[in-house]
C-alpha cells in the first residue's frame, strides 16, 4: 500500500517527541515519517502492518521502527463500538537519526548506532531483559526534562544498539514516497474495508469498485503500490485473525477456519502452512505451551 506522509508533532524546546497515550483505539492511517519510533503497548491488541509485513500485536509489544517505515497498528472490532471501557495505551518515542547532533553519529565510540538505524529499517521486535528495560527508560523519559530526557535517550539508544534480544520484521526493504491524499484515500479505505470484511467473500469487482478503477487497473495497481497481489494481502489478514484466536483457544481449529473466512479446512491448512511456516496445530503448540 502507498502510505501516507505523517509530520510528527516535535516542539521548539524538544530534539524528540515521547508521549504517554491513551485512546480509544491507535487509528488506522498507513503512514511514514521521516523519524524512527520506539512504540510501546500497554494495551490494545489488533493487526499491525509494517512495511510489507502483516501480524497480531499485543500488550507488552515493543517495536522499533526505522526512518521512512509505513506502518500503521489495527485494533480488533471491539474497539470501535464506543465501549468506554475499551481503550488502548502506549508510548510512543519519536526522534530523527540525528537529532542528538549530525558529530555524535561519526564518534568512534558512537559507532553501534549507526548500524541500529540500519537494522531498524528492517523494523524490529524489542524482547526479553532488554524490552524490560526500556519500558522503564521510557516511563523516565515521559516525566524527564531538560537534560536528563537527552540522557534518557541515549540510554535507549545504547540498549538498543548493543541488544541481540530482537527479531526482524520485514523481508524486504522497499523504497516509499510520499503520496497524493487521493492515493492516500484510496487505499486505506481497500485496507479498511477488507479489514471489516475478511470474514466474507469478497470479490475483486468489490474492492475495485472501492477504488473506483476496473478489475485489471485494479490488480495492477494494488501489485504496484504493496509489492502482493490483494489476493494475498487477503490471504495474509486471515491468517493473522486465525493466528489469535488459536491463541486464544477457545475454538476449535475447524470454527476458526470458518470464522476467519475460509471456505473448506485444507485451504486454510495450506495458506496457514505457506504464511507461517507451521501448521495450525504446531502453532498452537508454540505459544500456549
Amino acid at each position: 500500500m502507498k502510505p501516507h506522509f505523517h509530520k510528527v508533532p516535535i516542539t521548539l524546546q524538544s530534539s524528540f517527541s515521547i508521549r504517554h497515550d491513551i485512546k480509544p483505539d491507535f487509528g488506522n492511517i498507513w503512514h511514514y515519517h521521516p523519524e524512527l519510533e520506539l512504540h510501546y503497548v500497554i494495551k490494545g491488541e489488533g493487526v499491525r502492518f509494517i512495511g510489507d509485513n502483516i501480524s497480531n500485536f499485543e500488550p507488552d509489544e515493543m517495536v522499533l521502527l526505522g526512518e521512512n517505515l509505513p506502518h500503521t497498528w489495527r485494533c480488533k472490532d471491539e474497539y470501535f463500538q464506543n465501549n468506554p471501557e475499551l481503550t488502548t495505551e502506549a508510548m510512543v518515542i519519536h526522534f530523527l537519526p540525528d537529532c542528538l547532533g549530525k558529530y555524535l553519529l561519526n564518534l568512534p565510540e558512537a559507532y553501534l548506532i549507526p548500524k541500529l538505524f540500519e537494522k531498524a529499517k528492517s523494523g524490529m521486535v524489542i524482547k526479553g531483559k532488554t524490552k524490560d528495560k526500556l519500558v522503564d527508560l521510557m516511563r523516565a523519559a515521559v516525566d524527564g526534562t531538560n537534560l536528563d530526557r537527552i540522557i534518557i535517550l541515549l540510554s535507549i539508544l545504547k540498549t538498543l544498539a548493543e541488544t541481540d534480544e530482537f527479531s526482524t520484521i520485514v523481508t524486504s526493504k522497499n523504497t516509499f514516497y510520499q503520496s497524493n491524499e487521493s492515493e492516500t484515500l484510496r487505499i486505506n479505505k481497500i485496507c479498511n474495508y477488507t479489514l471489516s470484511n475478511y470474514k466474507n467473500d469478497i470479490t475483486l469487482e468489490e474492492v475495485a469498485s472501492l477504488s473506483n478503477l476496473s478489475v485489471t487497473s485494479f490488480c495492477r495497481y494494488f501489485k504496484l503500490m504493496t509489492k502482493k497481489t490483494y489476493y494475498d494481502f487477503l490471504i495474509e489478514i486471515r491468517v493473522s485473525h486465525a493466528c489469535r484466536f488459536l491463541i486464544e483457544n477457545k475454538l476449535p481449529t475447524e470454527m476458526i477456519c470458518f470464522d476467519c473466512g475460509f471456505n473448506n479446512v485444507s485451504n486454510f491448512y495450506r495458506h496457514f502452512k505457506k504464511v507461517t511456516g507451521m501448521t495450525p496445530l504446531d502453532y498452537k503448540r508454540k505459544y500456549l505451551n
